[in-house]
This record gives structure tokens, sequence and C-alpha cells, in this order.
């Protein structure tokens, strides 16, 4: 039974069909090839009069040269952190009516097509906006530039020094979707057939060998209990390109997915978890993120770790 299950995955990621699960989770938006776009697609479209690119990275990297017509943003710009709060959690999604406001002022509206783009090792901030996207309802409409910029210059396509004056976009009012959850939710299902905990974390953190977190507020070392370990580095190839299908599938494969199984995916504080749930959601398989991640589940009283570097 589960050969033939893995046997539907494997198809699955070879043609980037539609999602293969279930209930109130995310159902994957479409294939792969609406999840990531080359750099031909892009320098096909950048005169598209509804394309929005983003650029992900450092602001001194994209004053020095970004895709032409490419905006600078940061993770503050669609995620709510409250410096002035040490108790606070690190990158937590906005409310609805927030949320919008906040992409409106970027320049995201209804008829918007986003392209994210990102500098080197910047792949996890591109994925958090792509599902801040999806989770805004905007998701059929937003993809993420395989490669990044670094793709791009390889190629030796046009560059821009032009910082182009903001324009706000227009949205109608948020539908959401249910694809963040609480720690409680996680801990339920820790156990709940369906449903897989994939830590997204590199091995050193999942094993305990590293502990993350700050001096003054450290994380617990190892991971969630019955969680399983999908690190987001690996999803990459060494240029920053998304690995092929059957690449990936191994990947979760390993980590005990079947076809069907909804991922709940967390990391140190919601954002390299995005880099994992992304790749899974080219396979076409269902995923949800525990937003709080291990910053949070390290707070709870008496929530189960494992801890691997204690054995």
């Amino acid at each position: 039974m589960r050969t033939a299950l893995w046997k539907k995955l494997a198809l699955v990621a070879t043609i980037g069909a539609a999602s293969l699960a279930s209930g109130a989770a995310l159902h994957a938006q479409g294939s792969r090839e609406a999840l990531v776009v080359s750099t031909g697609w892009l320098a096909d479209h950048l005169k598209d009069p509804n394309l929005v690119v983003f650029q992900l990275g450092v602001r001194t990297e994209y004053d020095a040269g970004h895709i032409p017509g490419a905006r600078f943003i940061t993770l503050d710009d669609v995620a709510v952190t409250d410096r002035t709060n040490p108790a606070s959690l690190t990158l937590q999604m906005p409310a609805a009516d927030d949320l919008r406001a906040r992409l409106e002022k970027i320049g995201v509206s209804d008829n918007s097509r986003v392209v994210i783009s990102y500098g080197r090792d910047r792949m996890t901030s591109a994925t958090r906006v792509l599902f801040t996207l999806d989770y805004a309802g905007l998701g059929a409409r937003a993809s993420v530039l395989d490669g990044g910029s670094e793709a791009w210059t390889r190629e030796s396509r046009p560059m821009s020094t032009e910082v182009s004056a903001p324009v706000a976009g227009r949205l109608s009012a948020l539908t959401t979707r249910p694809s963040i959850v609480d720690a409680a939710f996680v801990r339920s299902h820790l156990s709940t057939p369906g449903f897989v905990v994939i830590d997204g974390r590199t091995k050193a953190f999942y094993d305990g060998v590293q502990t993350g977190g700050s001096a003054e507020r450290p994380h617990k070392t190892g991971h969630i209990a019955g969680a399983k370990n999908v690190p987001h580095t690996e999803t990459l190839t060494a240029e920053q390109l998304l690995k092929p299908a059957e690449s990936l599938a191994e990947l979760f494969k390993a980590a005990g997915v079947k076809a069907g199984d909804t991922i709940i995916g967390y990391c140190h504080i919601g954002q390299q978890a995005t880099a994992m749930l992304f790749a899974a959601r080219t396979l076409g398989l269902t995923v949800l993120l525990y937003d709080g991640s291990f910053e949070d589940w390290s707070r709870q009283a008496d929530y189960p770790v494992d801890n691997p570097s204690r054995k």
C-alpha cells in the first residue's frame, strides 16, 4: 500500500498535479509551474501592466542593481514583530485588515501578478512573502523567481539602479485561508493519522547540537517530539534553484510523508519552514504553518521536546 501511494506522489511530482488532500487545510495552488517562474518567463513579462516584482535581500545590493521595475521590500512590510516587547513572538502573520493595508502599501492590487525575487541565501524570505500572499487569498497570482536575482545576473540579463516612486495598490477585503495553526493544534495532531509535523531547520538544530533563539531568550534544545526533519537548505541546488521534483519527493518520502498527508511545518520563527512547505506545495502536497514555531513551542510548559544529542 505504501509503495502504491508513493508511486502516486511520484506522478504528482512529475506532472505538477493539483492538491492531493484534505479538510480545512490549505490546498496547493496548482502546479510547480504556477508556483515557480523562470528568468526567461519574467524577462518576457517585465512590461506586463499588472506585474509587480518584489526583491528580498539587502538594500545596498538592491541599490547597486536590480531587476528593472523590482520593488525592494523586507519581511517587516508583511509581518508583525514587536521589538519593543521582548516577550512577543517574531514574524507573526498580521490580522486580515492590517495585512490588507500592508499589501496595498507595497503595491499589491486585486489584479496584480506578483513575482518574488531574492538575493543570495534569501530564499526563505521570498517563500515567507509567497506564503503570506497565499494566506491572504492572493496565491493564485503569485510566484517565486527560480534562483532569484543571482540567476538573473548569471544570465547577463538587464539590471537597473532606478527606483520608481511606490504606487499603492487597491485590494478588496481579504478572504484569508486556514493555513496558520497554533501550538495547541500541533500538539493535538502529533500522532494524528494523515498529519506529519516537519521541522524545516537545519539538522544541527533538529538534532540538538545547536540551540536556537537569543542569549536572553534561548529556545529549548532539540525538536518537537515526534517531528521529522526536512531542512530547508536541502530543497535547493548549489545555485539556489529549486531541486527537481523527483529529488524533492524523495526528501518528503524519507520524512514519512505519504500521498494525501497534510504537512505541519515549523522552524525557528516561521520563516525557514515556508521554504520547506513551498517545496512540498510544488509536489501538490497540502501544508499548514505553525507560525509561532519553536520560539513559541519552547515557551509552552510541558510541551514535549526530543533532544537526540542527549541519547
